[in-house]
């Protein structure tokens, strides 16, 4: 397995990661509020900011699009596609954990219009965090956590092609042995980055004892004088 193989594989370990403990996050505390909060009961929490209470919402968050409940399912379902594909192909771990939350929280609330539809995509979903404006849920949390993410990236110019530590390794003269062609340390144009790393190394042995040969000669000269 190549470096870049595992590289693919820890990124796709880490989507799966923070995708499946925000789900099941998410989930349970759904589960909990239709329990504990069905009789209709309001909970406080921090007076005037928040409180528990339970509401179905056939809509998107602040409740709109309430009577296209199927196209806003289908719309998560897209998305949900497209964060899955992103997080796994991104190099970035900061942009796969992003993405990650992005997904649970779209396909956080997707499970609730399947589970509990009355129609084709046409369920509700649990809602029970009030915060007087707007009822949501944690799925919604890790979407508006998810985009506040994005976009501080996006303003540090974060790229999604570059492992997070590459430019700090890139400004302190690192250089990956996987990412470099050795082709001029090798000299013949074909080498593997195995074979040119070697090179590079025996290259640098020859010029250190160039060097103190060199160092060696000059001493000798300087006693002659």
């Amino acid at each position: 397995m190549t470096t870049r193989q595992g590289r693919s594989r820890v990124r796709v370990a880490v989507f799966a990661c923070v995708a499946a403990v925000a789900l099941v996050i998410d989930q349970l505390t759904k589960l909990w509020a239709q329990s504990a909060l069905g009789d209709g009961r309001t909970v406080p929490v921090i007076p005037n900011l928040l409180s528990l209470t339970l509401v179905h919402n056939p809509g998107a968050s602040l409740g709109l699009g309430s009577s296209m409940t199927w196209v806003i399912s289908l719309l998560a379902i897209a998305a949900s596609v497209v964060l899955v594909v992103l997080g796994v192909r991104t190099v970035s771990t900061r942009w796969t954990v992003l993405f990650a939350l992005a997904f649970a929280g779209a396909f956080g609330n997707l499970i609730d219009r399947v589970v509990y539809a009355d129609g084709f995509l046409n369920g509700k979903v649990v809602d029970f965090l009030n915060y007087g404006w707007s009822v949501g849920n944690v799925a919604d949390i890790w979407l508006m956590v998810a985009g506040i993410g994005i976009v501080l990236l996006i303003v540090l110019g974060v790229p999604l092609d570059r492992e997070d530590g590459d430019d700090a390794a890139a400004s302190a003269g690192v250089v990956r042995v996987d990412d470099v062609a050795y082709t001029a340390a090798a000299g013949d144009g074909h080498a593997t980055p195995a074979e040119g790393g070697a090179a590079a190394v025996t290259a640098a042995d020859d010029n250190a004892t160039s060097g103190v040969a060199d160092g060696r000669d000059a001493s000798k000269g300087g006693m002659s004088l």
